[in-house]
């Protein structure tokens, strides 16, 4: 019987054809926790944890089907926007949403 090779852990599961690859990031050095929010995630129903790196830089890739995606942030608890994202829309909460465009 042949052996099938092992997946590394280290290495991230291919996205499906019809989807990629999104990387979102925050920096927040003295921050506890990051959380990324969106329309995705079913907002704050399902969302999904950023890793910290040492400089401070917390990450996370998620694959998404092509579309139009508006998220946020949860540092420590408080609402934020991407500073690296200058497309926005307003919210029903009187803020904005910052949108991700998939390819």
């Amino acid at each position: 019987m042949k052996k099938r090779p092992r997946k590394s852990r280290h290495q991230p599961a291919a996205a499906p054809a019809s989807e990629s690859r999104q990387l979102f990031g925050y920096t927040a050095p003295e921050a506890t926790s990051v959380l990324l929010v969106g329309d995705f995630t079913n907002w704050q129903e399902k969302p999904i944890a950023l890793a910290k790196g040492p400089d401070g830089l917390w990450l996370t890739a998620v694959n998404l089907p092509p579309g139009e995606y508006a998220y946020r942030y949860l540092v420590d608890g408080e609402w934020r926007n991407d500073p690296a994202c200058c497309v926005r829309v307003p919210n029903p909460y009187g803020g904005q949403n910052c949108l991700r465009l998939a390819l």
